[in-house]
């Protein structure tokens, strides 16, 4: 039986439109459901990994995902199969259509999506998508070497991604789209272990990633952070770094789900009933906006329905526009749906950080943020560390290290509380290092961060 990699042929090694149409229609001429929906994910995985300024592993993968979900009246079952023979394919079919004859009707169940209109996707580039074991090697030594000669210690992770997505239903919906993602993440630490600096990097586009400034900048911070003190937990002026403020802006587009607000559950919930669209909520100078098309983060263009993405402004000069429906609630509602897009941007100024820092008397600046946790969804109150690199700054300059700290804090919050903001930039957001969403943010300045407590981690 053929496997896989039959399907893909010369590169790029995933399925091009007409090869995922015909294998919809392969799919589907095996159904015997009332409705079916196929979802088809192909595409290969490269990635490097690298520790003590040397490579540990490195590896590729392709393959092909077929997800069928078959529907009998209000009951529906799904089954997954990689492997694309028709026996298997058949096979797959029968075990979705026995699932679903075994489920409890869905009160909530929709018919599946007829043809749609899509916008043309974006966010694919040929050469990431082909990114070698050679050139993934040269990126990793232009840290590696760097940190050598430095005596420092580099470890790392480089991850490149090309592949498309494919929906396709009985009703004669198909769509489909190719996209490409690259990461390079680094944290380089200083021999006694005392001392931690980091740096991230994202695109659709390889060629935009710099690994050699990537590793400087991991090494600059690795040094200026040896030996730490420890500072006293409570309410900072803090300077959050892109990175940081990616890691937490982005919670805020997670927790905007208009069924969760309509049902009291969440941040975004009006006392009383109803929801928060229309109120202020955050600085008038906030906008934050998600757009398939935004050419420095691609989102997809359509869900895994096959309902089409489009732009969404969450938040414009700190008013809560909108909120994320889905078919049913927004067929319950008399709203619009949307397949979330996948990106987010937060819009800044003009500020540097040199200019933020230069402007605070006596305040901590802050590389990134880990070990994200929720605490409260009412006010999407969360808890982590600080991590690779927090500073004291005092009289406007930078003075020392710091140990890292705890903190309590809740994106609303802060952003009611900026005092300076940044031009925006793409940061790698996701604690894994992987691409993630795509998210575009500014650095900060911000007033009454809250810490906790003090940690001895590094």
């Amino acid at each position: 039986m053929s496997g896989p990699r039959s399907l893909f042929g010369a590169a790029p090694a995933h399925l091009g439109r007409a090869q995922a149409e015909a294998l919809c229609k392969r799919v589907l001429g095996f159904s015997t459901a009332d409705e079916m929906r196929v979802n088809v994910s192909s595409g290969s995985t490269a990635n490097t990994r690298f520790a003590v300024n040397q490579i540990s592993t490195a590896g590729d993968n392709t393959n092909v995902s077929i997800t069928v979900r078959a529907v009998f009246g209000k009951k529906a079952g799904s089954a997954t199969t990689n492997r694309v023979d028709d026996e298997s394919l058949r096979a797959v079919v029968k075990r979705a259509e026995s699932l679903a004859r075994l489920a409890p009707d869905d009160p909530e169940m929709l018919p599946e999506l007829g043809p749609q209109t899509y916008a043309p996707a974006g966010g694919y580039d040929a050469s990431t998508a082909a990114l070698s074991p050679a050139d993934r090697a040269a990126a990793v030594r232009a840290i590696t070497d760097r940190a050598a000669t430095a005596g420092l210690v580099s470890t790392g992770y480089l991850e490149a991604n090309g592949g498309s997505q494919a929906v396709a239903t009985s009703r004669g919906l198909f769509a489909w789209s190719e996209s490409t993602a690259a990461a390079l993440t680094t944290t380089v630490r200083t021999p006694d272990g005392t001392g931690s600096g980091w740096a991230g990097a994202t695109s659709h586009d390889w060629s935009r990633i710099d690994p050699a400034a990537l590793g400087a900048r991991a090494i600059e911070k690795a040094e200026r952070s040896r030996n730490p003190v420890a500072v006293e937990p409570g309410r900072y002026t803090v300077i959050l770094e892109p990175t940081a403020v990616g890691n937490l802006v982005q919670l805020i587009a997670g927790a905007a789900q208009a069924r969760a607000a309509d049902e009291g559950r969440s941040f975004f919930s009006k006392p009383g009933g109803g929801t928060k669209i229309g109120q202020k909520v955050v600085d008038e100078r906030v906008t934050l906006l998600s757009d398939p098309l935004d050419t420095e983060a691609y989102g997809s263009t359509f869900g895994g329905d096959g309902l089409p993405a489009r732009k969404i402004t969450w938040i414009q000069n700190g008013v809560v526009q909108n909120l994320a429906y889905d078919r049913w609630w927004a067929q319950q509602k008399g709203a619009e749906p949307s397949a979330f897009p996948g990106s987010l941007r937060m819009l800044g100024g003009s500020a540097t950080l040199d200019e933020m820092i230069a402007s605070t008397e006596r305040g901590l600046l802050v590389t990134r943020l880990w070990y994200i946790r929720p605490v409260d969804p009412r006010t999407i109150l969360y808890t982590g560390l600080t991590r690779d690199g927090t500073f004291l700054i005092e009289n406007g300059r930078i003075t020392r290290a710091v140990k890292n700290l705890r903190w309590n804090e809740s994106p609303i919050f802060m952003l009611n509380n900026v005092e300076m903001m940044g031009a925006p930039v793409r940061v790698s957001a996701s604690e894994s290092g992987g691409p993630g969403q795509a998210v575009v943010v500014p650095p900060l300045k911000v007033r009454d961060f809250t810490f906790t407590s003090l940690s001895d981690a590094v």
